[in-house]
């Protein structure tokens, strides 16, 4: 592997990263921005969301997907105009977060379970599959804040992690894009799983922003690496022409006036040696 380098700073709160089209597409979420930034630093913005932009993904026809967080919808974006794509307010128990979305653009949608920043009581929370028509229903429930997801290259199992479980979770996809057969991927310890990024070993890099560590995983819960970050990472994707960039998301809190306030957020990158396979 390589070091990391900053690649943009000033950043509010960086999450969803996806490589697309030579860019790095991710939402500055409390700036309320879908950003691009591509891998000499060149930033620009692609759309507003005012109610937190999140998880990122493209439908077969290259619409934009993107997770609008706090009024639980799911937007496309195409032509310059921004339109719902799916309502899931009745579905998902609280604000939406992370989403993975497969190459047939079914997109799953995680979401907190409860009011995080109020320190309310944690509940579970469920899992919601969109169909790229917008139809929409929840396909796995019980789960403890799910977050960062990926789907294998063969298109049959998702990966998800909990984030209050600290453990990733795996489902088998059936053909009809239901979840069957859930099980433990990987117990993490007291790490807290946001973001994760598949690679071509099937290890998942996680990001684990309260201990500030980026861990990658084996199938199983073997940590083959733990790297110590001087921020906390809140999320990871694996980009660049051969899929070996590994960009890593930090922020200083998750505060949202904090936030704001001072845009300390940044995104580091660094090769790898094993490139990023599946979605996204």
């Amino acid at each position: 592997m390589g070091e990391f380098r900053p690649l943009v700073k000033g950043l509010v709160f960086p999450e969803g990263p996806r490589w697309h089209a030579d860019k790095l597409w991710f939402s500055d979420m409390h700036a309320h921005q879908v950003r691009t930034v591509d891998l000499d630093g060149r930033a620009e913005d692609v759309v507003e969301v005012p109610t937190w932009p999140s998880g990122l993904g493209w439908l077969p026809d290259g619409a934009l997907l993107i997770v609008s967080m706090t009024d639980r919808k799911l937007l496309r974006y195409s032509a310059g105009t921004l339109q719902v794509h799916a309502d899931i307010g009745q579905l998902a128990s609280y604000y939406c977060n992370d989403m993975v979305v497969d190459g047939r653009g079914r997109a799953y949608v995680g979401n907190f379970g409860f009011d995080l920043f109020s320190g309310s009581a944690q509940k579970p929370a469920e899992l919601v599959l969109v169909e790229p028509d917008g139809a929409c229903r929840v396909v796995a429930a019980g789960l403890a804040f799910p977050n960062g997801s990926v789907i294998t290259p063969d298109g049959k199992t998702l990966i998800v992690g909990e984030s209050l479980g600290h453990r990733l979770t795996a489902f088998q996809i059936e053909d009809d894009g239901s979840l069957i057969n859930q099980s433990v991927w990987a117990e993490l310890g007291d790490a807290v799983p946001d973001g994760i990024a598949l690679d071509a070993r099937n290890g998942v890099w996680v990001a684990s922003p309260l201990s500030r560590e980026l861990l990658y995983v084996a199938q199983g819960g073997e940590l083959e690496q733990r790297i110590k970050c001087d921020s906390m990472p809140i999320t990871c994707a694996l980009g660049g022409p051969a899929r070996k960039t590994l960009f890593v998301l930090l922020a200083d809190s998750i505060n949202p006036d904090e936030c704001r306030a001072n845009k300390s957020a940044r995104i580091d990158v660094m090769e790898v040696a094993v490139a990023g396979a599946g979605w996204p």
